[in-house]
């Protein structure tokens, strides 16, 4: 018995020959496709692991009436590959699991090859989870978290409303400061980051999607809005990271003068660039840039590291 994600697992009834129980097969445990599979039964919406027995078969993808789907993506020069068959007119939409899979596994420069590697998952099956609404299975979802660095309830999105920070410290941790290069390594290139202004109402801190560009922070907001008070002030920038599950993270703090960038040729530059679009959306056309005059950063981690 081999099968691919998305094939159906029919358990049929040894009296009636007729389905007694079927679900979608959404995990493999081996790259050949041979048992045992996680199974998503359509009776209760759950996700078993199973080792089929002789009253069960597999009916493939393909073969179910009214599923135009695309070939097989097995290659004649990859004996014993999996492929992953979706039908044609489906576009790729991820979930939540898969975009936090995602999105964990670039932050560490991890493969998805390597990560399936870590995680005793099939490739293949990791890209299904990544690209599509998908609902692995409690062991899967632990060893995904554990090749990340990361938890089971993290990857599912627990604790997305409560501060980071609420965890034991460390036993014994170690705070150190990070030089230039490892400040500019943890801005990286964009991403989230709060901006500390003067108002008229007094001091304020917000958040804003931020790019880095020619060794400057830039970001993008509404003229009357209060990141826009950082215009021609000197003022802080922060960025931070923390690991809720190892009790670690860092801290980088820019501070410089902020200017906005009105030259046309600039502003098309910084548009064609952008990874993000501002989360609270509406015309956030005004550009700001911050040059880095101080550049400093912390990190907290194990002492033995």
């Amino acid at each position: 018995m081999r099968a691919h994600i998305g094939d159906q697992l029919v358990i049929e009834s040894p009296v009636t020959g007729a389905a007694r129980r079927d679900g979608e097969i959404v995990g493999l445990r081996h790259a050949d496709g041979t048992p045992p599979y996680d199974v998503r039964w359509s009776d209760t919406d759950e996700v078993t692991l199973v080792f089929p027995g002789p009253d069960a078969h597999v009916r493939h993808l393909e073969d179910r009436p009214g599923r135009p789907c695309e070939p097989s993506r097995r290659g004649a020069d990859e004996p014993g590959a999996v492929s992953v068959t979706i039908p044609l007119n489906e576009e790729p939409t991820p979930g939540d699991i898969g975009r936090r899979v995602v999105n964990e596994r670039k932050r560490q420069g991890l493969t998805r090859e390597e990560t399936a590697r870590r995680a005793g998952v099939a490739p293949p099956y990791l890209a299904y989870l990544e690209e599509r609404p998908a609902d692995p299975s409690l062991a899967t979802l632990i060893r995904l978290a554990a090749a990340l660095g990361t938890s089971a309830a993290a990857l599912r999105g627990g604790g997305i409303d409560l501060p980071p920070g609420q965890g034991r410290a460390l036993l014994h941790p170690q705070l150190r400061d990070l030089g230039p290069d490892e400040c500019r390594a943890c801005l990286s290139t964009h991403g989230v980051g709060r901006v500390a202004v003067s108002t008229p109402e007094g001091p304020a801190v917000v958040p804003v999607n931020y790019e880095v560009v020619d060794d400057a922070i830039v970001f993008r907001t509404a003229p009357v809005s209060v990141p826009a008070a950082a215009v021609g002030t000197d003022v802080a920038f922060e960025v931070d990271h923390v690991d809720e599950a190892m009790s670690q993270g860092w801290s980088v703090l820019v501070v410089g003068p902020a200017r906005a960038v009105t030259e046309p040729d600039a502003v098309r530059r910084l548009a064609d660039r952008a990874h993000t679009t501002p989360w609270p959306g509406g015309e956030r056309e005004m550009w700001v840039s911050i040059r880095l005059t101080r550049l400093s950063g912390r990190r907290i981690s194990p002492a033995d590291r």
